[in-house]
């Protein structure tokens, strides 16, 4: 049983499955809000030298401190984030069987999973998943592709759409690997030149309404291990970071993204001849609550 078949089958839990019951100490109220700077791309966007070196310096006290920080005016068209959330909440509506039928196997890192239940027995998380590559260095449109052979021909819109998204965030990915080479002192092409072909993830997350939310959590503490996670939140939130000894949230903002310097990235820039060994990728990623 996992959070996708307690939805999609549209009943009420009176008991939670002891499986998604987490203990105690993990179940810890975030202790106000993280301060994370919020970085106004338009002037970097622009060329203006003076607003790249005021947005390089917000980044370089973020990457110091936790490795988190906002990104507005960014880029990314708003009504195609708008479009990617609805296309998202079309696929997880689908009956359980539908979404089953694109089941993430264990040798794979793509498709649907309910709440990791294909890799855990106990602390699940009360969330569901669909996951999905994206790489732009041939003439393929491998999102498009995914979408119409592994979903269907019926989510063939989805996929257009949900290319074009992935698109935006790795034009994104490439312009923040400027900022971060810029904030280290080095040439501010320096990385976007190793991340120019990767392949990155595209994760949709879905959290379902629970009837005992004191008892479980969407997601359980991890670390990001890509480069860098570009991630967009619903209104609802929901997203904490440990710091300090305590977790605290970063609130939501429709208009920016959250951006987080994952483990490739924070190992590469110490020896940069390491990225020529490792497998250098973004993660870019959508939070959608049901409450």
């Amino acid at each position: 049983m996992d959070s996708g078949l307690l939805r999609s089958e549209g009943g009420v839990v009176s008991q939670m499955p002891t499986n998604f019951v987490w203990p105690k100490e993990y179940l810890v109220d975030a202790q106000g809000e993280l301060q994370a700077p919020v970085v106004d791309l338009d002037g970097f966007l622009r060329g203006d030298e003076e607003a790249t070196q005021c947005a390089a310096k917000l980044i370089m006290e973020a990457c110091l401190n936790h490795g988190f920080f906002q990104v507005i005016n960014h880029g990314v068209d708003s009504c195609l984030i708008r479009e990617a959330h609805h296309q998202m909440d079309t696929f997880f509506k689908l009956p359980i069987h539908r979404k089953l039928s694109v089941h993430k196997t264990p040798a794979s890192m793509w498709g649907y999973s309910g709440a990791h239940a294909h890799r855990f027995s106990s602390k699940l998380p009360w969330k569901e998943t669909l996951s999905f590559p994206y790489h732009d260095n041939t003439s393929e449109h491998v999102v498009t592709n995914y979408f119409k052979s592994t979903i269907g021909e019926d989510f063939e819109q989805a996929g257009v759409i949900f290319q074009k998204y992935c698109d935006g965030m790795k034009q994104l990915g490439l312009k923040l690997t400027e900022l971060l080479a810029i904030s280290l002192g080095v040439d501010r092409l320096h990385f976007r030149e190793l991340f120019s072909d990767g392949c990155s993830i595209m994760r949709c997350n879905n959290y379902p309404s629970c009837q005992q939310p004191n008892l479980t959590l969407g997601t359980g503490p991890h670390c990001d291990p890509t480069s860098i996670t570009i991630l967009h939140q619903d209104l609802v939130g929901g997203l904490d970071v440990f710091m300090d000894n305590q977790w605290k949230t970063v609130p939501p903002r429709l208009d920016a993204l959250v951006i987080n310097i994952g483990d490739t990235f924070m190992v590469g820039h110490i020896n940069t001849t390491t990225f020529h060994y490792i497998i250098t990728t973004f993660e870019f990623v959508l939070f959608n609550t049901i409450h």
